[in-house]
């Protein structure tokens, strides 16, 4: 009879633990919260991925314990800026999946490649795709969701679904691809490089996609050559001499050079004009322009533009917002945080800078001169990690929700990014600094007692800056809050 009792008191025993873990590790906790809040995750997926949050907790105590003191000082001379600051990704953190002489086509390796704090975002990657002026990429499909910013020059996009249909697309423009969708694209433009940036929503391995070309090219193969030339035989009425010629025969590349008489063809089109719903099952919508629609905001100093979900079909299903930031020279964005959204931002173009306050480093890193989990429980304290990245054209970062960060752009440069933000339905921005900020919305009474501060002298800190999301930057101040 005792026995019966045995098992489930030992699984009771195990949940309690895991449950004291979870509850005890900020980092395991973050974890699972990205899990669970997946909205494109079903319910198997949230249980994998929570389970291997598990899995890299227990490996990290292990390590931990394992290894001491001699493992922590090897690691920190090997891979100290590594593990502080997970969070900026430059190019070597780039892979060349095609670069001929005519572009190439970059992909950012898995952001939990880097840490596991990104699992929230472990089914999303980041392309950058650059043609030459007057080039043709090939027709292609993934087997992923494409959402895709053109952040430089002008081309014209085609895609195949029940019916084929061409959209011009320029800078600024957003476009979405189906998983599975054929499709191909040309750069019209003599002079300009066409600079896509893409978001990709694997569909078959979470955080991993494939790339299947019908031509194939210099350094792949057709994907038709996967088969036996008696079934090509059969499905193509072809003789296999025909065909092992037609397929054998050397492709020039991915990217390749075409003619004005080409380029000129394939931009006299017809646009498939989608029709009113129901009825438009087969077709592809059109692209809108981020830039076109009216700035969140805007003033001298800089302009934001987004566009949500719930206002654009085309992002609905992912959950995804793309947003657009425009800063001047010198200037900054207010410190800000994100209540769900997590963003993936890709600088297009200039120069600045970019600060984060992160809680999880602080606590798991155990690092001299921070205090340890242990200390900041007994203390009821908590410390943050000062995350911080230099920004140029092709960096990525990330920032998860709930963490406070802000951007600002070099004296010399202006900064450009475009931004996705992953599970943006209900996200709300909550602004740290300027005349909308959270703190001059509280009362009175609350500002001095959260602050152990004369309510007056928190009102004079926190009214002081009279714009509401972009400012002088740091480099720019005149100082004039030092007299005031």
């Amino acid at each position: 009879m005792a026995s019966k009792f045995k098992l489930p008191l030992l699984l009771f025993l195990l949940f309690l633990t895991a449950a004291c873990l979870a509850s005890k590790d900020p980092e395991l906790k973050q974890c699972k919260h990205q899990c669970k809040v997946q909205r494109q995750f079903d319910e198997q997926q949230r249980r994998d991925c929570e389970r291997s949050c598990d899995e890299y907790y227990k490996m990290k105590k292990e390590r931990e314990r394992g290894k001491g003191r001699n493992y922590e000082r090897e690691e920190e001379g090997d891979d100290d800026d590594e593990e502080k600051n997970p969070y900026v990704f430059e190019d070597k953190h780039f892979e060349g999946k095609v670069e001929t002489g005519e572009g190439r086509i970059r992909v950012l390796q898995k952001f939990t490649q880097r840490s596991e704090l990104l699992r929230g975002i472990e089914n999303f990657r980041v392309s950058i795709v650059e043609a030459n002026p007057s080039t043709f990429v090939i027709p292609t499909h993934f087997d992923a969701e494409i959402l895709l910013f053109v952040a430089q020059g002008r081309g014209t996009i085609t895609v195949i679904k029940e019916k084929r249909g061409s959209f011009d697309v320029k800078c600024g423009d957003v476009f979405r691809i189906p998983s599975g969708a054929p499709f191909y694209f040309i750069n019209k433009d003599e002079h300009q490089k066409l600079k896509i940036v893409k978001l990709l929503q694997p569909t078959s391995v979470p955080g991993h996609f494939e790339i299947f070309q019908p031509a194939g090219g210099e350094n792949s193969e057709s994907f038709y050559t996967a088969f036996s030339w008696d079934l090509l035989e059969a499905a193509f009425k072809i003789p296999r001499e025909k065909l092992e010629r037609f397929f054998d025969q050397q492709k020039p590349g991915t990217i390749i050079k075409a003619s004005r008489e080409q380029i000129r063809s394939l931009s006299q089109h017809e646009e498939i004009i989608p029709r009113i719903w129901p009825f438009s099952e087969g077709e592809t919508e059109r692209p809108f322009n981020l830039l076109k629609q009216h700035p969140w905001q805007s003033n001298k100093f800089g302009r934001l533009f987004e566009a949500y979900p719930d206002e654009f079909s085309q992002l609905r299903d992912l959950g995804v917002a793309v947003a657009f930031a425009n800063m001047t020279k010198g200037s900054m964005m207010a410190p800000h945080y994100n209540s769900k959204a997590m963003k993936i931002a890709v600088v297009v173009e200039g120069e600045g800078g970019f600060q984060m306050a992160c809680p999880h480093l602080s606590s798991s890193s155990g690092r001299s001169g921070r205090w340890s989990e242990r200390e900041q429980e007994r203390k009821g304290g908590r410390t943050y990690q000062k995350i911080r990245g230099q920004l140029r054209r092709g960096v990525v970062f990330i920032v998860p929700a709930g963490h406070p960060f802000s951007v600002f752009a070099s004296p010399n440069h202006g900064l450009q990014i475009v931004c996705f933000e992953v599970n943006a339905y209900g996200n709300t921005k909550y602004l740290l600094a300027g005349k909308d900020n959270i703190v001059n919305k509280m009362e009175r009474v609350a500002r001095e007692l959260g602050f152990n501060t004369p309510g007056r002298e928190v009102e004079r800190m926190f009214r002081q800056q009279e714009e509401e999301f972009f400012f002088p930057g740091p480099n720019q101040q005149e100082h004039e809050w030092a007299e005031a």
